[in-house]
C-alpha cells in the first residue's frame, strides 16, 4: 500500500514538473513572439500617424488621429500594383525553377549511387561559404556580355540551375524516405524519372512547401538583384518601389510605412496558411545524414 502511494506521489510530482516546464516554455515563447512583433506594430502605427507625431519623444504607439489616407496615397504615389505584378512574376518563376532543378539534383545525391557522389556533394555545399558580394561583379559581367541586363532573366534563369541550400534541404528529406519504395518501383518496371515523379515527389510535399516558401520570401524581399539588373521603372519590383518614397530632400515616412505594411502582408498571409506544412518540412529534414 505504501509502495502504491509512493508511486502515485512520484507520478503526480512528475506531472506537476512537466506542466511547470511547459508553462515556462510557453511564457518564454509568448515573450519572444511579442518582441518579434514590435517592429511590425511600430510600422503599422507609423503608417497611421500624421508626420508631426512620427518623431515625437517619448514615442507614442497610438496615433492621436488615425490617418488612413496614408494607404491610398502611398498606393497611388507610385504604380504599386504594377510593382506587385512584376514581383509576383519573378517570384512564381523562381519558385518553379528552384523546386524543379533542386529536386532533380537532390534526388541524384540521395537515391542514385554513382562514383564521387559524396565528394561532389561536399564541393556543392562549400559554395555556400562564398559571400554574394564576391560573385556579384563576375556574374554581372557575364549577364552584361550576353545581353540580359535590363530584363528579368538574371533574376529568373539562375533559379533553374538549382540552389545549394535547397538541394541540401531536399536531399536530407529524400534520405528519410525508405529506399525499399524506390527498389519496389524499379522491380515493377518504373524508370528512374517515373520513380522520382510518382513515388518520391508526392511524399516530399512538406519539403517542397518549405523550398517554395523560402524562395518566394527571398525573391519578394530581394532588393540588390533588381537594383543591379533593372533600369526601367516600369519593370521595378516592390522593394525598388519602396525606395522611391525616399527623396533627395526628405522622406515621406507615413506613406513609406503604409506601403511597407501592404508589402509585408503577402508574406504573413502565405506563412499563416502554409505554416503546418512548412514546420513539418523543417522538422523532418536532416534526420538522416
Amino acid at each position: 500500500m505504501l509502495e502504491i502511494k509512493a508511486q502515485s506521489t512520484t507520478k503526480l510530482s512528475r506531472t506537476k514538473k512537466g506542466v511547470f516546464q511547459q508553462l515556462i516554455a510557453h511564457v518564454c515563447l509568448i515573450l519572444l513572439g511579442i518582441t518579434f512583433l514590435f517592429p511590425f506594430v511600430w510600422m503599422l502605427s507609423t503608417a497611421l500617424k500624421p508626420e508631426a507625431q512620427i518623431f515625437k519623444w517619448p514615442p507614442e504607439w497610438i496615433p492621436d488621429q488615425f490617418l488612413w489616407s496614408n494607404f491610398p496615397e502611398a498606393l497611388t504615389f507610385v504604380p504599386f500594383g504594377t510593382y506587385v505584378l512584376n514581383t509576383l512574376t519573378i517570384c512564381i518563376w523562381a519558385m518553379v525553377g528552384t523546386c524543379v532543378s533542386s529536386a532533380l539534383v537532390a534526388y541524384g545525391f540521395a537515391k542514385i549511387q554513382w562514383p564521387g557522389r559524396n565528394v561532389l556533394f561536399m564541393i556543392m555545399l562549400s559554395t555556400m561559404m562564398l559571400p554574394s558580394q564576391v560573385t556579384m561583379i563576375p556574374i554581372f559581367v557575364i549577364f552584361k556580355k550576353i545581353g540580359w541586363v535590363g530584363s528579368y532573366k538574371p533574376l529568373i534563369i539562375p533559379a533553374f540551375l538549382g540552389g545549394a541550400f535547397f538541394i541540401f534541404l531536399l536531399r536530407q528529406f529524400f534520405l528519410t524516405i525508405p529506399q525499399e519504395l524506390s527498389e519496389a518501383a524499379k522491380i515493377d518496371g518504373c524508370s528512374e524519372f517515373r520513380t522520382f515523379w510518382q513515388i518520391i515527389l508526392p511524399l516530399a510535399r512538406p519539403a517542397f512547401a518549405t523550398v517554395a516558401l523560402f524562395t518566394f520570401m527571398n525573391n519578394w524581399n530581394d532588393f540588390m538583384g533588381p537594383l543591379i539588373y533593372l533600369s526601367d521603372e516600369k519593370m521595378y519590383t516592390v522593394s525598388l518601389g519602396l525606395q522611391q518614397f525616399i527623396g533627395q530632400y526628405g522622406t515621406r515616412w507615413g506613406m513609406l510605412m503604409a506601403a511597407s505594411t501592404v508589402a509585408t502582408l503577402p508574406i504573413i498571409i502565405l506563412f499563416f496558411f502554409a505554416q503546418k506544412t512548412f514546420i513539418q518540412g523543417i522538422s523532418t529534414t536532416g534526420i538522416k545524414g
